[in-house]
């Protein structure tokens, strides 16, 4: 697998700085939890035990867990 190569989706997570398109890609270890910076908070994905086939490529899928605001 190339590092472009989407291997995640990401489920979940209503917040307007996240568009269906960025929902599909890829990360180094699919196994961590994932953290976003999007606009003034962080969205948090924790990996489950599903997988989904989009566009031929079996992607694991992350489901959202919270959102949290960076300390001031």
């Amino acid at each position: 697998m190339s590092a472009s190569q989407p291997n995640v989706i990401l489920s979940g997570c209503s917040s307007p700085y996240f568009t269906e398109t960025q929902r599909i890609r890829y990360v180094p270890d699919p196994d961590e939890k994932l953290k976003f910076f999007l606009g003034s908070h962080y969205e948090h994905f924790v990996p489950s035990p599903d997988w989904e086939v989009h566009d031929g490529l079996r992607l694991r899928v992350f489901v959202w867990e919270r959102a949290t605001r960076p300390a001031e």
